[in-house]
């Protein structure tokens, strides 16, 4: 049997395609069904992962205390939502009206010590809170997504696992893992898509130069070629047409257009993009809805929401890291690039337009949407003006939708300042398995790249959030 299996490597070499792909991120590819006409479709679950970066405030967002003194409470009031006993933030008044399609968290939690970006998102997105990022070196944990491309890679698109904006920004918020595979390899790392300079609500967006074919014509004659030579030599050969048919779906995946297509974001209706929002986050959310629906399995999307108009100091690392004056990041009560009244609107719009539209489309029971931060922020507000919060990452909040999720739930429970989770925690494991579960991959790996044996992650399923 050995002798007939190719990897990936192997098959784009064979169909002359190596020059393009070797060595590239995210290339991967499995295998899909086909209707009886030979057309793709989109049978098996993807997610999309939404990030926001710099830990959102759990306390002014989704897990209010309007009850708690002011230095706690912040300056705004809870608004009821379609699920009663759920209140969030009263600037979400288009989140409110969805959230019978989602679960809200408000156990999350980093049971060790971790106060610092890079070991949160790192912990975060490996499903692992052992803190061993040390002076640098991260354990070698694959990060979600890489493990969902290994598992559930696409052959209708020549990317498995995409991230839409790399850290905008300073490097503090890019988790050691992304670029690498971790142990997986950089096959399984993310492909990635667009910056502050090249977003999707920029007219002149640019594709990811992956989907870039170059010489279709050359491709062709050298497809023909191989062709030719096959026919030749292993008509009769069981071992070679297993090869051939692997080349054939190397070369199919290379060469259709639905993933380049999927960038094409004027084929939306207009109403279509500015429900979203045109800002970032809201047409990164839109292109993200459209490359799960080309065969993308796993879609990271940076929650950065883009620079206020009228600063002008650049776009900021993060739009949630919001500590106010003692880092010069403006009032995070405020209007600022930091600031909650321009962030959270934006959120707002963009998260519930991307529910609606996955709902109207039929596309629920196939997408995990998650949304979360790495941590959370202190429940006390600092003293120093203008005002801002610390990190936090004893609990925060995290939202869950789609692919077996709950609607209309309410989940864990904090003490009465948001400070500690009292009811039903939940550490990075159980988010990583409870992703693992939804979309159908086993947590124990039987084999892993190296030949050993692994589990995914340590922790389980909570089961509780499945409807």
């Amino acid at each position: 049997m050995h002798d007939i299996q190719m990897n990936r490597r192997q098959a784009m070499i064979a169909s002359g395609l190596g020059t393009l792909s070797l060595g590239m991120p995210g290339i991967v590819m499995g295998s899909d069904k086909v209707d009886a006409g030979g057309n793709a479709v989109r049978a098996e679950k993807s997610c999309i992962f939404v990030l926001l970066c710099g830990g959102p405030s759990h306390v002014d967002t989704w897990d209010m205390k309007p009850d708690a003194p002011d230095t706690i409470r912040g300056p705004y009031r809870p608004i009821r939502t379609k699920v009663p006993g759920m209140r969030i933030n009263e600037m979400h008044k288009e989140l409110s009206k969805v959230t019978d399609q989602f679960t809200l968290i408000n156990s999350m939690t980093h049971p060790g010590g971790i106060a610092n970006h890079f070991d949160a998102m790192h912990n975060l997105l490996a499903g692992d809170s052992r803190q061993r990022v040390q002076q640098g070196k991260p354990n070698d944990q694959p990060y979600i997504g890489s493990l969902v491309a290994k598992h559930k890679p696409s052959t209708r698109n020549l990317v498995s696992n995409a991230w839409l904006i790399k850290c905008v920004g300073r490097p503090v918020f890019c988790a050691p893992n992304i670029g690498i595979g971790g142990y997986l390899g950089s096959a399984y790392a993310p492909v990635f898509v667009g910056s502050e300079k090249n977003h999707p609500a920029m007219a002149d967006f640019k594709t990811p130069q992956v989907y870039e074919m170059g010489d279709t014509e050359r491709l062709a004659k050298r497809k023909q070629l191989l062709g030719r030579i096959e026919s030749n030599k292993l008509d009769s050969d069981a071992k070679g047409k297993d090869w051939s048919d692997l080349r054939e779906k190397a070369y199919d995946a290379m060469t259709r257009a639905e993933g380049r297509q999927a960038f094409e974001l004027d084929r939306e209706p207009k109403q279509v993009r500015e429900k979203y929002g045109m800002h970032p986050l809201g047409q990164n959310l839109l292109l993200a809805r459209r490359m799960v629906e080309a065969g993308v399995r796993f879609v990271t999307v940076n929650g950065w929401v883009g620079q206020a108009p009228f600063e002008k100091k650049g776009p900021p690392s993060s739009s949630w890291d919001m500590h106010g004056g003692n880092m010069g990041m403006g009032n995070a009560f405020g209007n600022g690039s930091y600031g909650m009244g321009f962030c959270l609107p934006r959120l707002d719009q963009a998260l519930a337009a991307l529910f609606t539209d996955l709902k109207d489309r039929g596309m629920m029971d196939n997408t995990l949407v998650v949304v979360t931060g790495e941590f959370g922020r202190t429940p006390k507000i600092l003293t120093q003006q203008p005002p801002g919060r610390q990190h936090w990452p004893k609990c925060f909040s995290a939202i869950m939708a789609g692919a077996g999720i709950a609607g209309g739930k309410l989940y864990g429970k904090t003490d009465r300042h948001g400070a500690y989770v009292t009811e039903n925690p939940i550490r990075p494991e159980e988010l990583a398995a409870t992703i693992y579960h939804a979309l159908d991959i086993p947590i124990n790996d039987p084999k892993d790249a190296s030949g050993l044996s692994r589990q995914l992650t340590t922790g389980s399923p909570v089961m509780e959030l499945f409807g």
